[in-house]
């Protein structure tokens, strides 16, 4: 069996081709992509593969949009954080999927479903009424208003309100609040941007997720980019991915 990745976060594909492998060590990852654009030429550019295994929000938008550029021919397994309620919409619309984060016997159990599946078919998925589902149960569904966190061998709460902003380092994340305290959580941000109201939370690119109040100044950067001071400030150089540029703006203008 020949599988297609599509994960924009590194640490994911890591943890998902290290399953892929533990349960069928016969199979080939003939391909990683991390977005629509890149998805969308390697499936013009390959043969196609047995299975695709794809994740939702990807660094240059959601995948659904690879299905409106191209048809897609292959058997697709949809990677989620989106709760219980919100993948009914997959299951209306007869798409497997796999709710992050991924554990290994549901992983092995939907390969076992597309063993199956004879390589000549076509799967038909109904993308728009999928879309619409999801963004239906996005209008009705609430957000986090606080995290737990560990302080020596206690948990203290953190209120949404007294975040900043999210971030990873060396593959783990963390939550920085407005009095500078920084808090390791058990989340990766693909996790979190589904818990977060999106009103006052937004993904400027793989590695962090910004409250609306951090943002100081933008500035124009290189290469269609921006760059962003921050508070509490960081050291390093924070850009808005230039894909994100332009929903960033608008989030910022709401």
């Amino acid at each position: 069996m020949n599988v297609l990745i599509v994960e924009d976060e590194p640490l994911a594909v890591q943890k998902l081709s290290k399953l892929l492998l533990e349960i069928a060590p016969e199979l080939r990852i003939s391909g990683i992509t991390d977005g629509i654009e890149s998805t969308v030429e390697w499936l013009q550019a390959n043969p196609n593969p047995d299975l695709i295994l794809m994740d939702i929000e990807l660094c240059d938008g959601q995948s659904f949009e690879i299905f409106n550029q191209m048809e897609v021919k292959s058997p697709v397994i949809f990677t989620t954080s989106y709760d219980e309620y919100a993948i009914q919409a997959f299951r209306v619309n007869s798409v497997d999927y796999l709710l992050k984060p991924i554990k290994k016997e549901e992983l092995e159990r939907a390969l076992r479903k597309y063993e199956q599946i004879n390589s000549a078919q076509t799967q038909t998925i109904d993308i728009s009424k999928l879309v619409s589902e999801l963004q239906r149960h996005n209008q009705l569904r609430e957000y986090r208003s606080r995290f737990l966190v560990k302080l020596g061998q206690r948990l203290i709460p953190v209120e949404i309100t007294d975040i900043s902003y999210f971030y990873t380092e060396e593959g783990i994340t963390f939550l920085m609040t407005r009095d500078r305290v920084k808090h390791l959580i058990d989340y990766t941000l693909d996790e979190l941007e589904q818990q977060l109201d999106p009103k006052y939370y937004f993904r400027i690119n793989r590695q962090y997720i910004l409250g609306i109040k951090s943002v100081v100044q933008i500035h124009n950067y290189f290469n269609g980019k921006l760059k962003l001071d921050l508070k509490p400030s960081v050291e390093k150089e924070v850009t808005v991915s230039r894909e994100r540029v332009g929903d960033f703006k608008e989030w910022m203008g709401k």
